[in-house]
């Protein structure tokens, strides 16, 4: 497995506030992730408008009664993983016409873990196929998280698999404890929290 060309850090920043937050930001980085819509509601529009070159992104669940709120708010979305929200999505974004575009990766369940969201490996190209070719949802990437017992290089190998596969250029997979390994596999997003802002304040 090679590198990607480029590798982006995804700063999590779940769970902290702007004491936390702003010195990352005024120390120039610009990508950030958040896991609750609601969490990112309350704080990011007011940092936006210090820092309006900042890229969010949803890495947590969407629940479809969010939909609204999430395209409001993130540039991507990485949590793509059943046909209800993806036409809810389809919906919402219908209804708003030309304008904003937030792109969307599909979460692959790897490990294939019952209390994990996320399409089984095998299910992959056709809900892929699904959201892109028939939805025409803007979907760029696939996402996983492995299974915390097993070895990641693993789930990193056949998340690059798929997404070759299905035409897809961009894979987010690594955490603060794996993020070199996901590296070395060709991620060309990781998300790292503890390792950037400390233990979480909530």
């Amino acid at each position: 497995m090679a590198p990607a060309a480029a590798t982006s850090l995804v700063a999590v920043s779940k769970g902290h506030g702007d004491e936390r937050i702003v010195p990352v930001l005024e120390a120039g980085h610009r990508i950030f992730g958040e896991n609750r819509v609601q969490e990112a509601k309350a704080k990011w529009p007011s940092l936006r408008e210090r820092f309006p070159d900042v890229e969010l992104r949803l890495i947590g669940p969407l629940q479809t009664n969010k939909v609204r709120d999430a395209l409001d708010l993130f540039d991507v979305i990485e949590t793509l993983d059943r046909s209800r929200l993806a036409d809810a999505l389809k919906a919402e974004i219908d209804k708003r016409g030309s304008g904003r575009t937030t792109r969307m990766f599909v979460e692959v369940n790897t490990g294939e873990e019952a209390q994990k969201a996320g399409v089984a490996p095998k299910d992959v190209a056709g809900f892929v196929a699904h959201c892109r070719d028939e939805l025409k949802l803007p979907v760029t990437g696939l996402m996983s998280i492995p299974p915390v017992n097993e070895e990641p290089a693993l789930h990193f190998a056949l998340l690059k698999k798929l997404a070759a596969e299905c035409r897809l250029a961009s894979l987010s997979m690594g955490m603060s404890a794996d993020f070199e390994t996901a590296i070395r596999f060709g991620a060309t997003h990781v998300r790292v929290g503890t390792a950037i802002f400390g233990a979480r304040t909530v």
